[in-house]
């Protein structure tokens, strides 16, 4: 093992006397001196430093030490510095020298440094040190803490001597320091810039913040914070190198079912390819199906159809579930119909997207039996998965219009590609050994016992299941190590969106097969999408599987295990497996079509192809059991270890190894026999006979206490030790290994960071550039390691990709952690924060190795031969290797085992309670490593072998250890106080004692009746605790302190609450028992309750060693003060805490909601309130039905507390009932956990006022000058960026959105100007566009700050100047930023729609849920539910207390109480209204519900609304909507309340049952108090703008002016004062804007009112008193069902007015009912068509020629098709028509979409509102008499934006819809006539879009006034009538009229042949007539007759 080893003398020449410490960094891994303090001119350090290396040292390597001033409270500041090549060392060994050091300025100085320099070169073996090497250092170091980095990977550190009894192995670890980051400034090797030394944020510095708090780490203290003040590092931190650290939550995290909600949106589909469809969509979950309805004759069906799926599973379970969307073509109750294509994704898929949703996204259809196919359409659809907890934010639904580009929003995660090509994926299965039993027939036990016939008991066969299909081998009968050579094929596209192949052997059986063990691959962790990476590929590797217990039960309780749900508790089986995948050419000819799993024979591998066999040797030493669970501390008890099969005693497989492998390995036998050869001689000696030790003896165990026994390990500790034979494949796990170190080593780090910015401390940003710092040694490290043993035997594919990959990526993480570190700024530590973080979830998932090696090691205690609880541990965490990084995290070293119950056992309350806890050692590694075996273990033992004497002897394995050393201490444990514990008892408090453990002993301490925040105040004294080994390894490493904190029962043993860990304080004899280290501080630990926290504990813990002078020698204690508390100890001056005066002020306001107490209604309450022990009371509150409000509003009591924030005990609030005789019965407690938010700040009179210089100008006009003046003061007051006004920020973007009109319908909507088309939706969706404009706005603003950031990195790298301008170029910027809009609209304005703001959230998560003065506590009673997080909580309140606290420390300055109007009565709580009843009229608005969860059956819900307050209950069970999931309801409710007793609003969505009761869908609960009292103002919302008339009425009794004037009074302001031209002051703040406004009847009359509305909207720049008030608004509540706790049912629109009785009335309700459709007539007059295709053959003559004729729809309307006469016989693809198809409809504009009632079936009660797109369907078909018309082609025209028609058939293409999104498109609302060519299209074969026809048709809109007043004929009828089409004499049926088919078809055709036939027949005939003649004209001639 090489090593470099620096011995630090001295410095000298020093300048002043002062505190030195000196760092000394090697290969960028600094270590630090101790501090020497108060030291003159030389600094005498002594100390040594020592880095193990890995690879040779180079002669141009660098040392470099620095030495440092150090100041406790200042950074430290640099002397100088010292570097050096080491070349002579690398070449001679050995180096002494003095030199002196340089400063800053590279000036050499005075100081000098001595060192000595060893370098150990490795000569083929791992020499020892010599003996006495360095040993004159002395040991002990007077209790100062030496600091180092804990580098990523310093697993060694200096450490100072060791123990001269036994040599000092290279690899042995020495004794480290604790001690976290000071960080190296600079690499080694460069001599550090003068110019960056002077900026004070150098991570090199090492500031006093940081030593301090490590010093208080050491001594087990970190100072709390105020959200959870538990450390999170506390134990965790890696205190030494010879114990790891402890597991702290105990409950197993999988494996537990959890309630999860699937919802699916199927909008509709488009593109689908098939002609004339009638589609159906299935949506399948796992097993569960659901159906859409089916659409007639459609390509591109509009469905919008909801199904919800509810599961409650483990969450491995579900997201292993495959979605499955499918469309069917045509299915009925009798036929399945054919499947058109589909498309699968798994669930994990879903959820681990952004909001665990996909929203509004394309799913690509597949044909899965023809993979050579495309694409067979697209089905639109919204997929979320929601958990207990998660709420899905739904982006806002409005009009659809970006949606519709396909390719853009397809349903696939970022970064996968949208064309996914078909893959083979091969799993090869080979073989399995080492199975269980799993066989019970007694037919083969009794065969056994006469035949002596032996089988394997198991049948197994293996299954595959990937992407939703399952894959078999074949069945090997009677096996344990069956050999299958099979591979299955699965055929699926790639990259699969399916995470997670499913392998699992099953035991085939008769009756139903079973899961012998399972294993999950990841194919994530198999392959890597980068430019670089590979497909997935496996192995061939081995698997390991774990699942129960390996004896077999009929009914095994632990079944799931092997299901793989849960972590598995025993080795199972292993499979040796691989994977690969191979893109297929779908074009290939030769290729199978189908996607049907395959399974196929494959050839068997050799031996070797897994590794080389390779002899393990695992050793364990059990230093203590204790804490063993009182039900089997009766009994004797052994452990047992084991690994696979080794060391398995009662179920393990009977072979034995040795044998087996002599059997086996023929062909490895060489190796084997090489391997003796090598190996020493005793060795080869002992191979034959070391037996396997897997157990301990059998002992009895003692007892602790009431709950727990232990086993006497006392000086003697048992060892077992086990040889096992694996394939050599350790580099796997050294490479996860050393990436597990660098994430250890991060989370330290972040864990740190994010408590230095919880505590509020100084210098995050310094920590976190340490961090990084560390990072990237640490990856540069795994660089230069990783890449070793490359050759070996065994490695597959997936290593060497998996190598490079892993170095590329650690590369790159290391220099993007360089980068980062320079972007560290205060301001930004967040945010880097977060990219750590991502770095750290990349390191964890980068090492965890998907392919195994060895397997876990087991250890089981086991009792009377049963297995009773165990604890599973990695075998990479015990793996040993010569480089110290690669070493397992727990080998070597001792670790604290807590075991647990198996299977489901562990889940819930059973799983919390330790069943044992043990003290470990264990060791792993090849044998011919293991000479070190021992070294970790505590020092100062003896080993008792098995046989004395013998040749093999001296190298056998220890069976026990033998302590002769031991140390005697005392345990001080200073119980102060728990905070926040979980509710154990009915009446919500628990009654708690904390039981404090430690080694074998333990002690508790009083308990405290009713709290949840005990404050003990007591010292545990524990006296002689001995502890075995040498006493400086103890300073270094005590065993951990358990505490249990329980809820003490009358009856009944106590309940568990919590537990947590400390480690305590130590001192030796020989230390001085004083700071920094004692007394030891209070520190707040974290108790957990299962993976649950269950509160804090603030506690110290010392531990003080007994010398020979016994405990005299001992710092006092404190005896007993009080006389009360008789003998118990409190807690001691210099530990607790110091206090100080406060005084606490209480505000009692009142009680609501209060439940009912064992059936008594609660009547005469009482609120007592409790802190640190004093308390006040406040009055009775006489009657709480008639007024549930505290007569006395104001009280307060002093308190002391201490003055330490974070250690502030917490407020109890405990209510109770006063019954009668004296009777008190506790209602309900809260605890106020931080006070911190209460503590009162006087207004600093400075900052508040910040232009208190002069009048401040804020002028909001809508001219662009003046935004931009506005943008220029809000940047001025705060000085940092821009802070965005809100109201700029909407206008610009209706400026913006206007400009997106023009730009759409090329001339200006004509309607919109009028101001009574203009209603309150048309506010609403501007508003909503406003929304969604808003959220780009902000994605952009988030890109851009990111850019400034950079930007300010650069400027601060070259001075503050830059900075200067930047900033002024902001401004510049911004003023920029508001022009543009305005000044491009220089037309007359058009009257611009006024817009209210839409939160998609509550009004109260805007507003701080109105708790600006008046804050409410929920009152909780009964015992905390144990469900996840206590979600389950909200069962528990029984009531709320509303009131508000004030504590200051006393004496208050003097300034508050003199204040002008001062009550004394009230307090800090000055102005605050009164408490009397108040009647109110509450005016609730319910705009829409959308996505609601659906109630019956058919997947819809028949909503309505229910609105209940207080006694008043409105039900509109008769305006219910039907079948509908997004109702619009537009409704108003009035009800008048009287608060407080009336205040909480319920309003409720319930779904409407002709039959039963009516189910509640989900509802929402406003508190409509907070609101009201609230001065955020939300009793009714601010308008943007003033107006007395039209659909922006203003709402609010009070005028504006009115508003203004109360508020100026209420606040003590001066103003409103109105100036002349427009401008009013407040305070000194002035506005300016219009002063006219104009009444119904257009008069302009001059006011003020727009003034006083400018001020309100800008109301929070007001100083002192300045809030926002709420504008008018619609909030967006979530809908929630107390059934179904924590997921969403839909949400609800709304919002609230309320008008206080004594105001003037409000006016009328605003009318926001629902737009009614609009009814319209389309009329389409289809004049021609042209080049239609032409289908039929003539019969005659053969030639081409269509019948054609159209036929129209509107979508949503099939049923109403009309079709066109047909144009019989056309020839050339032309026809004519002038045909003329009406289609009347409803039509909403503001929706753009249609509205069509209908009932959904025969069956239904009344029928269901649609609303679809409007679009406009004509097909061109040919007609068929005896067979089905063929369809031709179609186009689809989207009404309101479709391509203009060409104005000739010829300037008519496919481009027309092919380019569909770059031509200018129009819609036929804005210019009701259209007349023009279309294409109609079809899809050929190849899915290519090809053109079948030209439609030349005239679309004409008319309203239906207008259609009454000029009505129309269908088709060619009166009215209005259309002249018959003048079609060629070709076009009629030949059958109809027979002798014009001969004179068209065959005259015209063959008319010249016809002619050419008669005359040749006229020629025939003549020449027959002559030839017949001829004859007798010749006789005649002849004759002469």
């Amino acid at each position: 093992m090489m090593a470099l080893v620096v011995h630090l003398k001295k410095v000298s020449h020093l300048r002043g006397k002062g505190d030195r410490i000196a760092k000394v960094s090697f290969r960028g891994l600094p270590l630090c001196s101790r501090v020497a303090e108060n030291c003159g001119d030389v600094a005498h350090f002594n100390e040594t430093f020592r880095w193990p290396i890995a690879s040779r040292l180079d002669e141009n390597e660098m040392l470099e030490i620095q030495v440092f001033n150090y100041s406790k409270v200042f950074s430290n500041r640099l002397v100088g510095t010292f570097c050096m090549v080491l070349q002579k060392v690398a070449e001679e060994g050995h180096l002494e020298l003095t030199d002196t050091l340089i400063d800053e300025n590279n000036t050499s100085i005075k100081t000098s440094v001595t060192i000595e320099i060893r370098y150990q070169a490795m000569d083929g073996s791992t020499g020892t040190w010599i003996d006495g090497e360095f040993l004159e250092v002395p040991d002990d170091r007077d209790g100062v803490f030496a600091f180092e980095t804990d580098s990523l990977l310093s697993g060694q550190s200096h450490g100072s001597g060791t123990s001269h009894g036994r040599s000092l192995h290279g690899s042995i670890p020495t004794f480290r320091k604790a001690g976290k980051g000071v960080f190296s400034a600079m690499k080694l090797g460069k001599i550090k810039n003068s110019k960056d030394d002077h900026k004070r944020d150098e991570p090199a510095v090492l500031d006093m913040e940081d030593l301090d708090r490590k010093a208080k780490r050491l001594a087990g203290t970190l100072e709390p914070d105020t959200i959870s003040l538990a450390s999170v590092t506390a134990v965790t931190t890696n205190v030494s190198n010879k114990r790891s650290k402890p597991d702290i939550k105990m409950e197993p995290g999988s494996g537990r079912p959890v309630d999860y909600q699937i919802s699916i949106t199927v909008v509709e589909a488009r593109q689908l390819i098939g002609l004339n469809m009638d589609p159906v969509v299935c949506v399948e979950v796992g097993d569960d199906k659901k159906y859409t309805s089916m659409k007639e004759s459609t390509n591109c069906p509009y469905y919008n159809e909801y199904f919800v799926f509810d599961f409650h599973v483990p969450p491995d379970v579900l997201f292993d579930k495959i979605i499955k969307l499918s469309v069917i073509h045509s299915k009925n109750l009798l036929r399945s119909g054919t499947l058109v294509g589909t498309f699968k994704m798994d669930v994990g898929t879903v959820y681990f997207q952004p909001e665990h949703q996909f929203y509004h996204k394309w799913a690509i259809l597949s044909d899965p039996d023809d993979i050579t196919a495309g694409c067979k359409g697209y089905v639109k659809c919204d997929i979320a998965v929601v958990g207990k907890g998660d709420n899905i934010k739904t982006p806002h639904k409005a009009n659809e219009t970006d949606e519709d580009d396909i390719e853009g929003n397809l349903l696939l995660p970022e970064g996968i590609p949208a064309e996914r090509q078909w893959a083979r994926f091969y799993v090869k299965i080979y073989r399995a050994e080492g199975l269980p039993k799993m066989n019970t027939t007694i037919m083969a036990n009794v065969k056994k016992a006469f035949i002596g016939e032996n089988r394997d008991l198991v049948d197994p066969y293996v299954q595959v299941q990937f992407a939703g299909q399952k894959g078999k081998t074949s069945v090997q009968k009677s096996s344990y190590e069956p050999i299958w050579n099979e591979q299955i094929v699965f055929t699926e596209l790639f990259p699969p969106l399916c995470k997670r192949i499913k392998v699992q052997i099953r035991d085939s059986d008769k009756v139903n097969d079973v899961a012998i063990g399972t294993h999950f691959i990841d194919l994530r962790k198999i392959s890597n999408d980068g430019d670089k990476g590979f497909l997935p590929t496996l192995g061939p590797a081995w698997v390991n599987m774990y699942g129960s217990t390996r004896q077999y039960t009929l009914m095994d309780e632990h079944q799931d295990l092997n299901e793989g749900i849960g972590e598995g508790v025993s080795f199972r089986a292993r499979l040796l497996v691989s994977v690969a995948v191979e893109i297929l050419d779908t074009t290939s000819p030769e290729i199978i079509s189908s996607s049907d799993v395959q399974v196929e024979g494959v050839s068997n591998i050799s031996e070797s192809a897994t590794g080389k066999m390779e002899e393990f040797f695992l050793f364990g030493s059990f230093l203590e059991a204790t804490m063993v669970d009182r039900k089997i501390g009766d009994k004797p008890i052994t452990f047992e270890i084991t690994i696979g099969n080794y060391g398995n005693q009662i179920d393990g497989v009977s072979k034995s190894p040795a044998a087996k492998k002599k059997k086996k390995d023929g062909e490895n036998e060489e190796d084997e026999n090489e391997l003796i050869l090598n190996s020493s001689e005793d060795e080869a000696e002992e191979e034959g006979d070391l037996v396997s030790v897997s157990t301990t003896p059998l002992m009895k165990p003692v007892i602790t206490d009431r709950n727990y026994f232990h086993l006497p390990y006392f000086e003697k500790k048992p060892c077992v030790y086990i040889k096992s034979w694996w394939q050599d494949q350790r580099r796997r796990l050294y490479n996860s290994n050393i990436m597990d170190k660098i994430a250890d080593k991060l989370e330290e780090g972040l864990n740190d960071v994010q408590e230095i910015i919880k505590t509020e401390k100084a210098f995050p940003e310094r920590r976190l550039r340490g961090v990084l710092e560390e990072l990237s040694v640490g990856c540069s490290r795994f660089v230069a390691l990783a890449n070793k043993d490359v050759n070996l035997a065994g490695r597959t594919k997936l290593d060497r990709e998996r190598l490079k990959s892993c170095m590329r990526e650690l590369d790159s993480m290391g220099q993007q952690a360089k980068q980062l570190r320079t972007q560290v700024k205060k301001n930004t530590v967040k945010d880097r924060l977060k990219l750590a973080q991502s770095f750290l979830q990349r390191l964890r998932f980068l090492a965890d190795e998907p392919q195994h090696s060895i397997p876990d090691v087991f250890i089981w205690m086991m009792s009377n031969n049963k297995r009773i609880a165990y604890a599973r541990i990695p075998s990479k965490d015990i793996l040993y290797s010569t480089v110290e990084e690669e070493t397992g995290k727990d080998c070597g070293k001792v670790k604290a085992a807590f075991l647990k119950l198996p299977g489901k056992k562990s889940f819930g309350p059973a799983g919390w309670t330790v069943q044992a806890k043990l003290e470990l050692y264990l060791w792993l590694g090849v044998n011919r490593q293991r000479k070190d075996f021992l070294s970790g273990l505590p020092n100062g033992f003896e080993e008792v072998k098995a046989v004395e004497g013998g040749p093999g002897f001296l190298s056998l394995p220890p069976l026990s250890l033998v302590y002769s050393m031991k140390q005697v201490f005392q345990l001080r444990a200073h119980m102060y106080q728990a905070r926040s514990l979980f509710a154990a008892d009915s009446s919500g408090l628990s009654d708690p004692f904390a039981r404090v453990f430690f080694s074998t002993h333990s002690q508790v301490t009083e308990v405290l009746s009713e709290t949840l925040c005990p404050t003990w105040d007591q010292l545990l004294v524990f006296d002689d605790v001995e502890l075995f080994g040498e006493a400086s390894e103890l300073r270094e490493d005590p065993p951990i302190i358990v505490v249990e904190i329980y809820d003490q029962d009358t009856v009944g043993k106590a309940e568990f609450i919590g537990r947590t860990f400390a480690k305590p304080t130590i001192k030796m004899c020989d230390e001085h028992y004083g700071p920094p280290r004692f007394p030891p501080q209070l520190e707040y630990f974290q108790i957990y309750r299962g993976n649950c926290t269950a509160g804090e504990l603030l506690a110290a813990f010392e531990l003080l060693q007994i010398g020979q002078g016994g405990k005299a020698d001992l710092p006092p204690i404190e005896g007993s003060t009080d006389s009360e508390r008789g003998p118990i100890l409190p807690v001691p001056l210099g530990i607790r805490p110091v206090l100080s005066r406060y005084r606490i002020e209480v505000l009692f306001w009142g009680l609501r909601d209060l439940k009912r107490i064992n059936l008594a209604q609660v009547d005469r309450p009482r609120v007592d309130i409790e802190c640190a022990g004093r308390g006040v009371q406040s009055a009775l509150i006489q009657n709480y039905k008639k007024n549930p409000n505290f007569s006395t509003l104001v009280k307060w009591f002093e308190v002391d507390l201490p003055e330490n924030e974070l250690l502030h005990p917490p407020l109890n609030i405990r209510v109770v009932d006063c019954r009668a005789f004296g009777r008190y019965i506790l209602v309900g407690t809260h605890a106020v956990s931080s006070l911190r938010r209460f503590i009162y700040s006087p207004p600093d009179k400075t900052s508040n006022n910040w232009a208190s210089a002069g009048d401040v100008i804020v002028n909001l006009d809508t001219e662009p000058q003046i935004r931009k003046m506005d943008t220029v003061v809000k940047l001025d007051a705060m000085s940092d960026a821009v802070v965005k006004v809100d109201m700029t920020e909407e206008e610009s973007d209706k400026e913006k959105k206007k400009k997106k009109k023009k730009k759409k319908g090329g001339l200006d909507e004509e309607e919109e100007t009028d101001e009574r088309v203009l209603d309150w939706w048309s506010k609403y969706f501007a508003s909503i566009e406003t929304l969604k404009e808003a959220l780009r706005t902000q994605e952009a603003a988030h890109a851009e700050a990111e850019e400034r950031e950079d930007l300010e990195i650069a400027a601060e790298v070259a001075g503050s100047k830059i900075k200067e301008k930047s900033r002024e170029k902001k401004g510049v910027k911004d003023k920029k930023k508001g022009q543009p809009p305005e000044s491009s609209e220089k037309q007359p304005l058009k009257a611009k729609v006024d817009e209210l703001v839409v939160f998609n959230k509550e009004l109260e998560s805007e507003f701080g849920n109105f708790e600006d003065w008046l804050h409410t506590f929920n009152l909780y009673r009964g015992k905390a539910g144990d469900d996840d997080e206590h979600a389950l909580d909200d069962d528990r309140i029984v009531g709320r207390f509303k009131g508000s606290l004030c504590m200051y420390k006393l004496p208050l300055s003097e300034e508050i109480t003199r204040e002008a109007g001062y009550d004394p009565n009230m307090g800090m709580f000055q102005s605050i209204p009164h408490n009397d009843p108040i009647n109110v009229l509450v005016r609730i608005y319910v705009v829409r519900a959308t996505d609601l969860h659906p109630a019956d059956i058919n997947g819809k819900a028949d909503p309505y609304i229910v609105i209940r307050l207080g006694k008043t209950e409105v039900k509109d069970k008769e305006n219910y909507i039907s079948k509908q999931l997004n109702p619009v309801f537009g409704k108003s409710f009035d009800i008048e309340a009287t608060f407080p007793m009336e205040s909480m609003l319920t309003v409720s969505v319930y779904d409407w049952d002709l039959v039963g009761t009516d189910d509640l869908i989900g509802e929402t609960k406003i508190d409509l108090e907070n609101r009201f009292y609230s001065k955020f103002r939300a009793t009714c919302g601010i308008s943007s703008s003033y107006s007395v008339h039209g659909y922006n009425i203003w709402r609010d009794p009070m005028k504006p002016t009115q508003i203004l004037t109360r508020l100026c009074k209420e606040g003590k302001i001066d103003g409103p004062h109105y100036g002349p031209g427009g401008k009013v002051k407040v305070a000194n703040r002035i506005f300016t804007g219009p002063t006219e406004i104009e009444d119904e009847n257009g008069l302009k009359k001059q006011t003020e009112e727009h003034l006083a509305l400018t001020v309100l909207n800008h109301w929070e720049e007001i100083p002192r008193v300045g809030c926002k008030l709420v504008p008018e608004h619609v909030e967006t509540r979530p809908l929630l069902n107390p059934d179904k706790p924590g997921i969403e049912q839909g949400r609800i629109e709304m919002w609230v007015d309320m008008f206080p009785s004594d105001m003037p009335a409000p006016g009328p309700a605003l009318d926001i009912s629902p737009r009614k459709p609009k009814r319209y007539e389309l009329r389409v007059i289809i004049w021609n068509t042209d080049e239609v295709i032409l289908e039929d053959d003539d019969y005659f003559t053969g030639e081409k020629s269509s019948d054609i004729f159209v036929r129209g729809w509107l979508k949503g309307q099939q049923e109403d098709k009309q079709d066109t006469d047909v144009h019989y016989h056309s020839l050339t693809g032309e026809g004519n028509f002038n045909w003329r198809f009406v289609f009347p409809f409803e039509y909403l504009v503001a929706e753009e979409k249609i509205v069509i009632s209908k009932k959904e079936s025969m069956f239904s009660w009344d029928e269901t509102e649609y609303k679809i797109p409007p679009r406009l369907t004509l097909q061109v078909w040919d007609a068929d008499h005896f067979s089905a018309d063929d369809f031709l082609g179609a186009i689809e025209l989207d009404l309101n934006r479709f391509p203009r028609g060409a104005k000739t058939a010829k300037q008519c293409s496919l481009d027309m819809i092919r380019n569909e999104h770059e031509l200018p498109t129009i819609s036929i609302f804005k210019q009701k006539r259209v007349k023009g060519w279309w294409p109609f299209v079809a899809r050929d074969e190849n899915d290519e879009m090809e053109l079948t026809g030209k439609v030349e048709a005239e679309l004409h809109l008319v309203t239906a006034e207008e259609a009454e007043k000029s009505p129309v004929g269908l088709g060619r009828n009166e009215p209005d009538p259309l002249e018959k089409p003048n079609r060629p004499d070709t076009t009629f049926l030949w059958f109809l009229s027979p002798l014009k088919a001969i004179r068209y078809l065959v005259c015209n055709r063959y008319k010249w042949l016809i002619i050419k036939i008669v005359l040749a027949l006229l020629l025939l005939i003549m020449v027959g007539l002559f030839l017949y003649s001829m004859p007798g004209y010749l006789v005649k001639k002849m004759l002469g007759a």
